[in-house]
């Protein structure tokens, strides 16, 4: 059985990696980005890539975000005024070692009384890995009016669910070199 629609989010700064984490080579792909793109294509019926602009080299289904601001909020908003639908399965591009168990389990925790339903590793809430529903955007706007742009917040001030797993690097996040590096070791 396939869920529905996934969306990956490759439209950071990728400051703290020094050049686009997205399209850095992994697991046998020219860029991250797809590697992400052709796994969830496995589990989902539907994958779209959030991005600024379309950088990819592979044909892919994209929600382009034209702001200038550099924020997962404005991806959430784009995604729910571009598609014309009630949920979401949202991944951060950067954490590649998301097992499709670790999705079933988010699903099976999920219920409709949850805007969002996110994991929780041991290093704390994963907030670019989890279900999020239409509900959450009314929310989503007015953070953004306030400026308040942590994902966190809008996690705080929904009804959420947080699905808890004892794993670590499942949830590794690819931010640096030296983690880039790691991960291509393991």
């Amino acid at each position: 059985m396939k869920f529905d629609t996934a969306i990956i989010f490759a439209g950071g700064k990728s400051s703290r990696m020094g050049r686009d984490k997205a399209l850095l080579p992994f697991g046998g792909y020219d860029t991250l980005t797809e590697y992400q793109y052709r796994r969830l294509s496995k589990i989902f019926n539907r994958v779209y890539i959030s991005t600024k602009n379309d950088k990819f080299n592979f044909n892919a289904n994209l929600i382009i975000d034209d702001s200038n601001i550099f924020s997962p909020l404005i991806g959430i908003i784009s995604i729910f005024r571009s598609l014309d639908v009630d949920e979401v399965f949202i991944l951060s591009v950067d954490i590649p070692f998301i097992t499709k168990e670790i999705i079933e389990k988010i699903y099976r925790k999920s219920s409709p009384e949850f805007d969002i339903v996110v994991a929780k590793s041991k290093n704390g809430i994963e907030p670019l890995c989890g279900i999020y529903r239409r509900g959450v955007l009314r929310v989503a706007e007015r953070n953004l009016n306030s400026n308040t742009h942590r994902v966190k917040s809008l996690i705080e001030e929904t009804n959420s669910r947080v699905v808890e797993f004892d794993l670590e690097d499942e949830f590794l996040n690819l931010n640096t070199p030296e983690i880039y590096s790691y991960s291509l070791l393991i």
